[in-house]
């Protein structure tokens, strides 16, 4: 009886905590991973991925146990001007032909303040590192016309582009770089619960 009792116990504590957790796609129509890079130490250029995909397993009680996969299509970058675009598909930059996407894992999610640090590998131009991404508190689900569940958040951060080798430059006459190392990353994203 003790033994029956026990994995009775078990078995609803398994379905509890498969409860607990949903499963969601990134909706790739109101999702986009911006960037910011100062141009000659004198202004802001932005540009923005259209295209980003991925899941997210989330666990309903404790966010920290949540992950989320992400891809993105690098070949989709859009600053506004084709020939920069394409200056940043090239060899030059991203080389889409060798590298089409970069991706992000995530390992682990801490709380922080009013939200959340996720640590997770980000791959870009065929090399992967560790990044911390600044998240804000994820928002609550809400319901569309058609019955499906979304919900959303924000993340940002500031990477090196030259730790993932992305070297290319032009020099002023200063001799400093036309484009800065630093680059500001935003990412929003909207989730849509997957259907079982």
């Amino acid at each position: 009886m003790k033994i029956r009792n026990a994995v009775l116990v078990l078995f609803l504590s398994s379905i509890t905590a498969l409860a607990q957790t949903s499963s969601w796609n990134i909706d790739p129509n109101h999702s986009t991973a911006q960037f910011t890079v100062r141009h000659m130490g004198l202004s802001n250029v932005s540009g923005t991925f259209n295209k980003v995909s991925g899941t997210a397993q989330m666990d309903e009680k404790d966010f920290t146990k949540s992950s989320v996969d992400a891809v993105i299509d690098v070949a989709s970058v859009d600053t506004r001007v084709e020939m920069r675009d394409n200056d940043l598909r090239s060899d030059h930059f991203f080389d889409v032909a060798k590298y089409p996407t970069m991706e992000f894992k995530s390992k682990r999610i801490e709380k922080q303040g009013d939200g959340y640090k996720m640590i997770g590998d980000l791959t870009m131009h065929g090399v992967t590192k560790e990044v911390t991404l600044n998240m804000d508190q994820p928002s609550g689900i809400v319901t569309d016309p058609k019955g499906n569940s979304h919900r959303g958040f924000s993340a940002s951060t500031t990477i090196n582009r030259k730790d993932w080798d992305l070297k290319y430059n032009n020099l002023l006459q200063s001799g400093e770089a036309v484009v800065s190392d630093n680059v500001r990353i935003q990412i929003d994203v909207e989730l849509v619960m997957k259907k079982s």
